[in-house]
Order: C-alpha cells, then sequence, then structure tokens
C-alpha cells in the first residue's frame, strides 16, 4: 500500500480526496498547512505528496521548496486554481512532478498517481540492476543506459558465468554478435577460443565440412585435411549465427554433435571428442519454424536453454543520442573529417526515426553523414533516411511511450554532456547550439 500525503487547508475538499484515495486501494494522510506538511515528510517517508497551492500560514510554493531540500526525489504534485497556472509552472521548475487543475478531473489525477508509481518501480528497478552489474564488472561493448540494455546486461551478467547453451534473438542489426561475445568473454572460458560462423553464408555442402573438418580426399578440392570450427573452438565457445538458415540434414548433425560431445569429420569414420558451449543467434522464431516443421523441435530446445533478447532501437530511444555521438567520433576520425557533432534537428529525426535496420542502420546513416556532411555539423539533409517515402516515418507527434519530446531533448542534452566529460563549451559545440542555451536548458534540469 503506498502513502500519500494530501495537503490542503480546505478541508471538505481534503476528506474527498482522502476518501476518494483510500478506494483505490492507498494509504492517505491529511495536512492543512505547508509547515505541517513539511514537519510530517521529515518525520515519516511518503510516496506522493498532493499539494494545495494557496494555503495561509505556509503556501505550496514554500512548502514544495522545503520538502524538495528535505527530499529531492519524493514526487509533489500541486493542485492549482486555472487563474494561477503560471504559478505552477514556476513550481515545475523548482521540482514538482506535475500540477492539477482545480476543480479536479478524478480520471486525470489517478493515471497521474499511477504514472509516478511506475515510474518509481522502474527506477528502483534500474538501481537494482545497476548495482548488481557494478558488483561484478561486465566486459561488453554494448553501448546505452536505457532500461532495455540495463536489463540486457543483468540478463548476461546471470547467464554467462554458467555453462548453458545460449539463444540470441533479435531482429536484424540489434547487435547480437555482441550480445554473444559478452556471453563469451564474461565466461569462464573466456581465456579460450571464440570461434565464430554464419550459417547462412556457407552453401550447405560447404558447411559440414566448416563445422566438423575434413578428411584429405573426401570430396573434389580436398587436398589437404583440416580442422572444424568445432575443433578450433574447443574449451571455448562457438557462435552459431544465422542458426535458423541451416538445412535439416544439418540440423540432425549438429543435435547429434551437442547430445554426443563429439564430432566426425568429412570422410572420416573417428570420432573426436569436443568441449564446446554453443552460442546460437537468429532473427526468426525458431519456436514458429518447429511447429512448422522446418525446424528440428528437439533441436530448438537444446539451443534454447536461456533465451537472450535484444530489444530493437526503437524501444531504446534514449540510447540514440549516445549511440550517434559514439559513430560520430569513430568514423571521423576513419575518414579524417572534424565533424564536431549533430544539428538540433538532425539529432530530433534521429530520436523520432523508426530505424527499422535497428543500430547497423543509424551506424551506417551516421558514416554517410560524416562523408557527406556539408559544414562542421551533420544537418538533417546529411542523413540517409531522410526521404520524401520516410516523411511519415518522423512523426512530429509521437511521444515515445509516454515520453514527453522534451524529456527526449533533456535525454540527449545530458547524454551528450555526460560523453563530453562535464565540459560545457564542447557540449554546445557538439550540439550545434550557444553555450547560452546549453546553460539554459541544464538549469530548467536542475543541473545548472
Amino acid at each position: 500500500m503506498k502513502k500519500i500525503l494530501v495537503v490542503d487547508d480546505d478541508a471538505a475538499h481534503a476528506r474527498m480526496l482522502k476518501t476518494l484515495m483510500a478506494d483505490w486501494g492507498h494509504e492517505i494522510h491529511l495536512a492543512d498547512d505547508g509547515t505541517i506538511a513539511v514537519e510530517m515528510v521529515k518525520e515519516q517517508p511518503f510516496d506522493i505528496v498532493l499539494m494545495d497551492m494557496k494555503m495561509v500560514k505556509m503556501s505550496g510554493m514554500e512548502a514544495l521548496q522545503l520538502i524538495k531540500t528535505y527530499n529531492p526525489s519524493l514526487p509533489v504534485v500541486i493542485m492549482t486554481a486555472y487563474s494561477s497556472v503560471h504559478t505552477a509552472v514556476k513550481a515545475l521548475k523548482i521540482g514538482a512532478y506535475d500540477y492539477l487543475t482545480k476543480p479536479l478531473d478524478f480520471d486525470k489525477l489517478k493515471l497521474t498517481i499511477e504514472r509516478i508509481f511506475e515510474s518509481i518501480s522502474l527506477k528502483t528497478e534500474n538501481r537494482h540492476l545497476k548495482t548488481r552489474l557494478k558488483e561484478k564488472s561486465l566486459a561488453h561493448d554494448i553501448i546505452g543506459k536505457s532500461p532495455a540494455i540495463l536489463s540486457l546486461l543483468d540478463t548476461i551478467h546471470m547467464v554467462a558465468p554458467t555453462d548453458a547453451n545460449v539463444l540470441v534473438v533479435g531482429e536484424s542489426g540489434t547487435g547480437k554478435e555482441l550480445v554473444s561475445s559478452a556471453v563469451h568473454f564474461n565466461s569462464s572460458r573466456k581465456d579460450q577460443p571464440f570461434v565464430r560462423i554464419n550459417c547462412a553464408a556457407i552453401t550447405e555442402t560447404l558447411l559440414e565440412s566448416e563445422l566438423f573438418g575434413h578428411e584429405k580426399g573426401s570430396f573434389t578440392g580436398a587436398d589437404k585435411k583440416r580442422k572444424g570450427r568445432f575443433l578450433l573452438a574447443d574449451k571455448g565457445s562457438i557462435l552459431l549465427d544465422e542458426i535458423g538458415e541451416m538445412s535439416l540434414a544439418m540440423q540432425v548433425k549438429l543435435l547429434r554433435v551437442i547430445q554426443e560431445k563429439e564430432i566426425t569429420p568429412v570422410g572420416s569414420d573417428q570420432n573426436i571428442k569436443t568441449d564446446v558451449r554453443i552460442i546460437a543467434a537468429t532473427n526468426k522464431d525458431l519456436k514458429e519454424l518447429s511447429e512448422q516443421g522446418s525446424f528440428r523441435q528437439d533441436l530448438y530446445y537444446r539451443l534454447n536453454v536461456v533465451n537472450i533478447e535484444v530489444p530493437p532501437l526503437r524501444e531504446r530511444k534514449e540510447d540514440i543520442p549516445t549511440l550517434a555521438l559514439h559513430f560520430l567520433e569513430s568514423f571521423s576520425k576513419k575518414n579524417k573529417r572534424d565533424i564536431k557533432g549533430f544539428s538540433p534537428d538532425a539529432m530530433d529525426a534521429m530520436i523520432r526515426y523508426e530505424w527499422e535496420g535497428n543500430v547497423r542502420e543509424l551506424m551506417n546513416s551516421v558514416e554517410r553523414g560524416v562523408v557527406l556532411a556539408r559544414s562542421d555539423y551533420i544537418c538533417l539533409e546529411d542523413l540517409s533516411f531522410i526521404k520524401a517515402k520516410d516523411v511519415d516515418k518522423i512523426d512530429a507527434g509521437i511521444d515515445f511511450g509516454n515520453i514527453r519530446l522534451s524529456k527526449i531533448e533533456e535525454k540527449a542534452i545530458l547524454s551528450t554532456l555526460e560523453s563530453a566529460e562535464g565540459n560545457k563549451s564542447e557540449t554546445a559545440r557538439r550540439l550545434g547550439i550557444t553555450r547560452k542555451t546549453l546553460l539554459k536548458k541544464l538549469k530548467q534540469y536542475g543541473k545548472s
């Protein structure tokens, strides 16, 4: 049960709110003045403070400042009359979570409370994830700090030390190979080989030889004995990328290797023991394929001991500024160009875009922008995805899962500030804005 403090010197209105919110399952406490509210906050923990702006002894604005000084993370929702909306906006600037106008819309009140609790839950979960990740340093090249990426890293943290086979699933371009690498290099096999093979890039007739090796003369062109990838990966891990493209005949042979832990080279009758952890990756739904008969169900269950799903870029838009700046730095060096950053409209377009090709598409778009940029900054027209047919994909009204555009802008600015190691002049330069504008924005975010 969540504890809500209602601060209102209108006793009838306060009692009505107490009855209403108690029916929603919350524990409600009342205070009829800002002074009392501040003392109550200091004496006991509350999850939310719902406070009227105008009170006789201490106004809501004064109480808000004292409460935020004592506990900056405590959400305070202001209640105000329509004529005092400008005052409520001022309250937002000093730390209020939101404001509601009187007479209250109870549906909006309930939705606001639910959003606050959801936000608190996410922050708590992210804090726990960060704590667990700090407890054991995780070696990886995965870029991002969004909830989706923190959850992914936490899964890798738990799975990597085991010896279980892993199935990494996700759309093309999401970074499945990076995830697979992180699983291997954080395992007890990290000092042993990590061998990769793309099952879709090799013909069926050659794939068996690539995986298991062959004897000299076993087929046309086999002019010498060759070790297969499984033997090369002995004591380490093997990544079977695009496993969904493997033929049924090869699936049978792979299943035997998993069950017997031994391989038989092409043209040989000798069985060779191997100790290999299998990490398979695919952008296909193997469970659906197994139900259709194009992928063996028994092999699916053998590979899918642990399933790691890599989120698409559209589900972690908060990471786009960080990724874009990382690629910008990398490709500027590679192409010997001194590109300082992105114009605001270019960054805004990248955040809004759906990125069907995921991180790979973003990376390619940034490299093209670096090569074709007509100035020191990548502008909207330098981005490859800005075409007439794509205009509908950059929807000015999109809210990115209830994240307001102002919040996206805030994340972009703070991410750039972090990547510039707190250097405000460098941050402004990379964003293509003046230092004065940056300082104004940071003051709005309480980061001045």
